[in-house]
Formats: C-alpha cells, sequence, structure tokens
C-alpha cells in the first residue's frame, strides 16, 4: 500500500473514532434532554462510525496480515500483550510530552478550565499506565489482570482503580459512590 494512502487510512480512522464518541456523547446529552429517538438515532449513528473506523484499520492489513506501518508504533492487532505495551506507550506520551506542551499554552494564557482539566488527565494517565503495566506483566505469565474484574474511574477526572474505588479520588475528591465501576 502507497504510503500515502496508508497516513490517510490512519486520519481517517482517527476522525470516525472521534465521531464516534462524539456521537455517544450527545446522545446521552439528547436523553438527558429528554429527546429518546434522538438518543437512539445518535448511538446508531455512532455504531456506524465505528464501522467506518473498523473497516479503515482493516485495510491496513498487507497481504501477510501483518499492519502498514512501523515496528513498535501501536497501530494494528498484534499480541494482547503488544497491545497493553503499545497502551502504556500512548498512556506515557500523554503524561510526559503531550500534557505538559499543552499545559504550558494553556498556562501562558491564563485558561483555568483547560488548566485543570489537563492536569486531571496528566494524573489519571499516570494510573492508566501503571495498570496496563501490571495487565502486561500478568499476561507475560500467562495469566489475566485477576486484580482488573472490577476496574473503576472517577466520572470527574478519570482516575481509574483496579478493584473498588477508594473513599475519595486522589486526584479530585469526588466520593466513591460516584465512581463508575465496570465489571469482567
Amino acid at each position: 500500500m502507497n504510503a500515502m494512502t496508508a497516513d490517510n487510512l490512519r486520519s481517517a480512522f482517527g476522525g470516525e473514532s472521534q465521531a464516534h464518541m462524539r456521537y455517544l456523547l450527545w446522545g446521552k446529552e439528547a436523553a438527558k434532554e429528554g429527546y429518546p429517538n434522538v438518543a437512539n438515532l445518535f448511538a446508531a449513528i455512532a455504531y456506524a462510525e465505528q464501522v467506518h473506523a473498523h473497516g479503515h484499520f482493516r485495510v491496513l492489513k498487507n497481504e501477510t496480515g501483518d499492519f502498514l506501518v512501523p515496528a513498535g508504533a501501536g497501530f494494528g492487532i498484534a499480541k494482547t500483550v503488544d497491545h497493553l505495551e503499545w497502551a502504556r506507550g500512548g498512556e506515557l506520551h500523554e503524561v510526559e510530552q503531550m500534557y505538559p506542551a499543552f499545559l504550558s499554552v494553556a498556562e501562558a494564557q491564563d485558561e483555568k478550565q483547560a488548566i485543570r482539566s489537563m492536569k486531571f488527565a496528566i494524573e489519571a494517565e499516570k494510573t492508566h499506565a501503571d495498570l496496563f503495566l501490571a495487565a502486561k506483566q500478568a499476561v507475560e505469565k500467562g495469566k489475566d489482570y485477576e486484580a482488573a474484574a472490577t476496574v473503576s474511574v472517577c466520572p470527574i477526572c478519570g482516575h481509574t482503580v483496579a478493584g473498588a474505588a477508594e473513599e475519595a479520588c486522589p486526584v479530585c475528591g469526588v466520593k466513591a459512590e460516584k465512581y463508575e465501576a465496570f465489571k469482567a
């Protein structure tokens, strides 16, 4: 596949993924405002955008089944242990490079809400990187990550823990009962 076409497919994958998430969020708002059919429409079209993203993702395969990306780029389908390492690398990139740069701009422009949001994200991404590392270590031993049978996520800042939430979020202070619990 031509490199430019591959780049365009990766870009399209990102755009479709973002549309998927926007529509899910907008659907929740429609439901809150009392428009269940509009919420349903957003959910259905969010699914369609997911289908598009998956299609672009699949097309990036070459004839041997490998994805046309540089080694270690973290895009494609490999083994779970690789996905965990790529996910961890992405989280660390956000913590060490992306958000600090974005935060510097927000601070220079005195954008208090953006500063708060980015600081929350940095702290949450640190927990995500740690969780991916623990999961990778379990998978490397041929085991599932048992601690993730329940994963709790703060709805305010995204702080994430394996197991039940603590008394209060260490990042933003929200009470444990507000956490969203995801069970395997």
